[in-house]
């Protein structure tokens, strides 16, 4: 039997759960850009995470299966981010520059800027609050992941970077959610399914 033992670490894309915290980002961040919710709750700011494009990691579980003997693999990019900055990022993607005030469960992500004539928000308004009830009792500040053996023997890279994927997940979650948009103009009511 061809056994491998894959480790992988947090791997994205335009189809990931709503309750992870990356999609939970794009969602929002586009439904605050069309208008349609006012801000986003989550918790811990500072947590750093190994986000990396599900396509590159589903390319490598392949590539694990094709090597010659069946071994334990890392599948990472080596790279953290926090998440305030995935939320920098998320926001970026529709010309909104975000500020940043307090510390902990008082920090507030704040409209500094608008630079895209089709994502106009009030400069000021506070669009980004932490929520205790977010914070995890047993939250692993750092997680990051060595994928240099999967690298080095069969050669795996990176085809995504972080921005790469971010716009890519925006993308796909304005258009999910321009259909709200669609049916509200067109007289129907939409549910408010988030938080």
């Amino acid at each position: 039997m061809f056994a491998c033992n894959g480790i992988l670490f947090n791997h994205e894309s335009p189809i990931r759960g709503e309750t992870f915290v990356t999609r939970k980002i794009t969602r929002a961040v586009a439904k605050i850009a069309l208008g349609l919710q006012d801000k986003m709750y989550l918790g811990n700011l500072d947590a750093q995470r190994d986000w990396g494009h599900a396509k590159d990691y589903v390319r490598m579980m392949w590539m694990i299966l094709q090597a010659e003997k069946p071994e334990d693999w890392v599948i990472a990019t080596g790279i953290t981010t926090k998440v305030r900055d995935f939320v920098r990022m998320a926001f970026k993607e529709v010309g909104i520059e975000l500020e940043f005030k307090g510390k902990g469960v008082e920090e507030k992500g704040i409209v500094k800027e608008c630079n895209d004539p089709n994502y106009q928000l009030e400069i000021g308004k506070e669009v980004v609050a932490v929520d205790p009830r977010y914070f995890r009792p047993t939250e692993v500040e750092l997680l990051i992941g060595d994928a240099t053996k999967a690298k080095e023997k069969l050669g795996w890279k990176l085809d995504y970077t972080l921005p790469e994927l971010i716009k890519d997940m925006m993308q796909n979650d304005l258009k999910l959610m321009q259909k709200d948009t669609y049916l509200r103009e067109g007289g129907f009511r939409t549910m408010n399914y988030y938080e």
